[in-house]
C-alpha cells in the first residue's frame, strides 16, 4: 500500500513478489500464483529485471505445491536461465533444492539426489559469505533423497548437519522439516516408538507456522505408522483428516497418495463399497495430474524410475526416449532438439 501511495513500481514489485513468498509458506498456492503473475507483468522496472528468477522460482513452488508437474518444471527452467543469465549462485542453489524436491516426489531418486547436491556443491564453491541457511537446506533435501534411496546412514548423517544449523538459527520451518524427515528414517527402520513422537513434534510446528503440506505429510507418516501397528482405525482416523487438509491446500499428489491408503485400510476392513471408491478416485487422480509415460504409457511416480524432461518440460522414462527416441515431445510435437537445464 506504501509503495503504490510513492507510485514507486520497484518498491510494489519487491512486495508483490514478499506476497507470493509468504503465501508460498502458507501453502496458498493459488495466491503465490497471482501475485507472481502480477511481477512478471510489471516489466521495465529494474528490480523488477533482477527479481524475475525469484519470481519464477516462486511460482514454480506453488505449482508443484499443487502437483502441476509440467508448469512447475517450466518455472523452474526459466528461473535456472535468470541465474545463470545473471551468475546468481545463490539463486541456483535454491532451484537446485527445488528440483531435489520435485524429482523427489516423481520418484527419480537418482535426479532427487543429484540437484541437492549441486546445491552442496554451489555453497562449497561459491557460499562462503552466505547464510548457513544455504548448507542447511541442501543437506535436508540430500537426507530425503538418501532416505528414499534406503541409504538411512547417510540419510540421518546429513539431517543431523541440517538440523543443527536450523537450532543454531532458530529456523523453525526447518526444524520442522528435519524432524518429518527424522521420523521417516526411523519409520524405514520399522521402529514406530521413535518415529511418531518426531511426527508429532513436527506436527506441532508445521501447525504453529502454517506449513499445512508437511502437516498432510507428517499425518500420513502417523497413519502407515498406525498401519503397522495393525491399528486400523486410528491410521483410517487419520487419513481422513489428512484428506480434509490435502483437498484445502489443492495437492493431488498428496491426494493420490491418501486415496492408495484408503485402499489398503479398507481392503483391510473387508467394506468392499468403500474401496471401488478410493480405486476410482485414485485413477482420476492420477489422469488429471498426466503422471504417466506418454511414450509407453505407463504410470510415472509409482516406484523408482529415471526420468528425462524435454526443452517442453514434459517429461518420460528416459529409458523410453533411449529406446524410441524422438525429434519431437510425444505430447506436443514441440522440437526436443534443444536440450533444457532440468
Amino acid at each position: 500500500d506504501t509503495a503504490r501511495e510513492m507510485e514507486d513500481p520497484d518498491y510494489l514489485t519487491e512486495s508483490y513478489l514478499n506476497l507470493a513468498r509468504s503465501n508460498e509458506k502458507l501453502c496458498e498456492f493459488q495466491k503465490t500464483i497471482s501475485y507472481c503473475k502480477t511481477c512478471l507483468n510489471m516489466q521495465g522496472t529494474t528490480v523488477g529485471l533482477q527479481l524475475n528468477g525469484q519470481v519464477c522460482l516462486s511460482m514454480g513452488n506453488a505449482y508443484l505445491g499443487l502437483s502441476s508437474f509440467q508448469k512447475a518444471l517450466e518455472c523452474f527452467e526459466k528461473a535456472l536461465r535468470y541465474a545463470h543469465n545473471n551468475d546468481d549462485k545463490m539463486l541456483e542453489c535454491r532451484i537446485c533444492c527445488s528440483l531435489g524436491n520435485f524429482y523427489s516426489q516423481l520418484k527419480d531418486y537418482e535426479k532427487a539426489l543429484f540437484f541437492p547436491c549441486k546445491a552442496a556443491e554451489l555453497v562449497n564453491d561459491y557460499g562462503k559469505g552466505w547464510s548457513l541457511k544455504y548448507r542447511a537446506m541442501s543437506q535436508y533435501h540430500i537426507a530425503v533423497a538418501y532416505r528414499k534411496l534406503r541409504r538411512l546412514t547417510d540419510a540421518m548423517e546429513c539431517c543431523e548437519d541440517s538440523m543443527k544449523i536450523a537450532l543454531q538459527h532458530g529456523d523453525r520451518p526447518l526444524q520442522a522439516l528435519c524432524l518429518l524427515c527424522f521420523a521417516d528414517i526411523h519409520r524405514s527402520h520399522d521402529d514406530p516408538e521413535k518415529a511418531l513422537p518426531r511426527y508429532d513434534s513436527s506436527m506441532s510446528i508445521m501447525t504453529e507456522i502454517g506449513n499445512r503440506l508437511g502437516q498432510i505429510q507428517a499425518m500420513l507418516g502417523v497413519a502407515k505408522c498406525w498401519l503397522s501397528q495393525k491399528e486400523v482405525d486410528k491410521s483410517l482416523n487419520i487419513v481422513q483428516k489428512a484428506q480434509e487438509l490435502a483437498e484445502g491446500v489443492g495437492n493431488k499428489l498428496s491426494l493420490l497418495k491418501i486415496h492408495c491408503l484408503s485402499e489398503g485400510i479398507y481392503r483391510t476392513k473387508e467394506l468392499q463399497r468403500e474401496l471401488r471408491a478410493q480405486v476410482v478416485q485414485f485413477h482420476e487422480c492420477v489422469e488429471e495430474m498426466e503422471l504417466y509415460c506418454g511414450m509407453c504409457g505407463e504410470s510415472i511416480g509409482e516406484k523408482n524410475n529415471q526420468l528425462q524432461a524435454l526443452p517442453c518440460s514434459h517429461f518420460f522414462h528416459l529409458k523410453c526416449l533411449q529406446t524410441n527416441g524422438t525429434r519431437g515431445c510425444p505430447n506436443c510435437r514441440r522440437s526436443s532438439v534443444k536440450p533444457g537445464f532440468v
